[in-house]
Parts: C-alpha cells; sequence; structure tokens
C-alpha cells in the first residue's frame, strides 16, 4: 500500500510540474524566454505566444526598450511589410494582443491585435501612420498606467478599456 501511495504522489507531482510553461519551449515560451529570442533576432515562430493577463506585468517591464528588432511574429493578412520595430513597442503590441483577444476581437488574426505593430492617429481624416519615436513614450505610459491602475480589479472588468483611449493613437 505505502508503494502505491508513493507512486500516486511521484505522478500527482510529475503532471502539476509538467503543467507549467517552459521557458525554452520556442513555441510557446515564458515572457524572459520571449524577450531574448526578440533582443536576439531569434524568434523563429510565425504566431505571437500564447500569453494571457497574467504575463502583463511581466512585459511590461520591457515597454520602454528601444533596441530594434527584425526577427518578429508579422500578421500574414496585412500587405504592408514591417522590417524592423522597436522592441518596447512590439511588447504593447504583444500587451494588445493579449487584451483584444481576451474580448474575443474579431479584428485580429492568429492573436494579432492590428495589421501591424504601428501606431496611427486615431481622429486624422487619413489613416496617418505616427513615427515610433513620436508615439513611444506616450503609448508605454498609457499601457503602463491602464495595468497599473486597474491591476487589483478582476481582469474581466477592465480589459474592455483601451489603455490607448486619452492618447492621440490607436493599433491600426
Amino acid at each position: 500500500m505505502k508503494t502505491l501511495n508513493y507512486l500516486l504522489l511521484v505522478f500527482s507531482l510529475i503532471s502539476v510540474f509538467s503543467c507549467k510553461k517552459d521557458s525554452n519551449d520556442l513555441n510557446n515560451p515564458a515572457v524572459e524566454a520571449y524577450i531574448r529570442l526578440l533582443k536576439s533576432n531569434k524568434y523563429e515562430s510565425s504566431t505571437l505566444p500564447s500569453f494571457t493577463y497574467k504575463d502583463i506585468p511581466a512585459l511590461l517591464k520591457y515597454r520602454n526598450e528601444t533596441q530594434l528588432i527584425t526577427d518578429f511574429p508579422r500578421n500574414p493578412i496585412s500587405s504592408m511589410y514591417k522590417s524592423d520595430c522597436k522592441l518596447g513597442i512590439y511588447v504593447l503590441w504583444t500587451i494588445e494582443a493579449i487584451r483584444a483577444g481576451s474580448i474575443n476581437d474579431k479584428s485580429g488574426y492568429q492573436r494579432f491585435p492590428s495589421q501591424n505593430p504601428m501606431l496611427a492617429l486615431r481622429n486624422a481624416a487619413t489613416l496617418t501612420w505616427v513615427s515610433e519615436n513620436v508615439s513611444h513614450e506616450p503609448a508605454a505610459k498609457s499601457y503602463y498606467d491602464w495595468w497599473e491602475n486597474n491591476k487589483n480589479k478582476n481582469f474581466d472588468d477592465f480589459k474592455d478599456v483601451d489603455p490607448l483611449k486619452n492618447t492621440d493613437y490607436w493599433w491600426r
């Protein structure tokens, strides 16, 4: 009987620990591995990882990063090819994918929150892209404030709130 109990305990522990996200899983890495792969331009997946709102605090640590990255998932339905992107902007776009995906936003495709990790002027008469040098800092602040002002709430209670609603920008 002791052997059976011991085996049950071992199998229980194995199943609990095998459910933890492997930080080196190239198909769905932990945040730190994702950032490391993006920074080294070695991210090879064509889709964004399956992050959840629980990953947002770890992602926000990288919101101000200005390093240019070149190997990152791109939305395949976009007719525009963005050759590089500031890491911080890409991180914000990843957070937007989590938020948009959690509200079943139908504008996304394969977990992408928009066509490209680019911000446009919200109220412009025609589509007007905004340089990352101009939009990055206010967008990073908006996402940080959105999270900090709501992090103690249930995510379902604020996932519909657009972090960029008080800025001139939106994902396009």
